[in-house]
């Protein structure tokens, strides 16, 4: 293999010229972060068995999977996420990158759900006896856990899943909030929810290519 490639004469090297390729956001999609879990995040974070931990460090950036019931990651307020860490391979890439580097971003997923929750946050590592009895499972407490202070909440439109067939028609559990009442929350009720769900389907086969 060539040690030094040629330079590829199509590559994007400014912010500039990427914005060039694709239209501006929607102004929905510039306004839809929000600095806290207010409740229906907090209710999606409940529901979701499985999220992706991504943490960046000396050693270069690294993402995790982490996952259990519903229910494992902790909100206790509208700025708070605890996750325990449960037993794994030992090699603790993503925790050593926290204590290097405390920036985290959590990606969690609910089965049949097509969008997703992105929230973005500074963690600490603790052992605090109180908190790993609260996160007993098959009756053992986690080693340590991870305390989260968000930042950043938004919502991933469900693109990627519907392109992907990732859920395999799974049905979308009934009583996970919609998109349009978690961007309505997000956006602090200043959207309209119900036509936003009625508009989906239509809208995202228009835009799914």
């Amino acid at each position: 293999m060539d040690a030094n490639p040629p330079a590829d004469p199509f590559a994007i090297a400014t912010h500039e010229a990427l914005a060039a390729l694709y239209a501006p956001p929607s102004e929905t999609v510039l306004n839809k972060v929000t600095n806290r879990l207010e409740a229906k995040s907090r209710a999606f974070i409940a529901a979701s068995p499985f999220c992706l931990l991504a943490t960046s460090g000396p050693r270069g950036p690294h993402v995790t999977p982490r996952g259990d019931a519903p229910g494992f990651v902790l909100t206790p307020d509208e700025t708070t996420l605890i996750l325990p860490d449960r037993r794994g391979n030992n090699r603790l890439d993503g925790l050593k990158d926290i204590i290097d580097n405390p920036a985290v971003a959590f990606l969690f997923l609910v089965p049949g759900a097509g969008e997703t929750l992105r929230v973005h946050g500074q963690a600490r590592i603790t052992t605090d006896p109180a908190l790993r009895a609260r996160c007993i499972a098959d009756g053992k407490e986690p080693t340590s856990l991870l305390v989260v202070r968000v930042t950043e909440a938004y919502l991933q439109c469900p693109k990627a899943f519907i392109r992907s067939v990732l859920w395999g028609g799974q049905k979308r559990p009934e009583e996970l909030p919609s998109m349009g009442q978690l961007l309505a929350e997000h956006l602090k009720g200043h959207f309209d929810a119900a036509a936003y769900d009625r508009d989906g389907p239509a809208r995202l086969r228009a835009t799914l290519y």
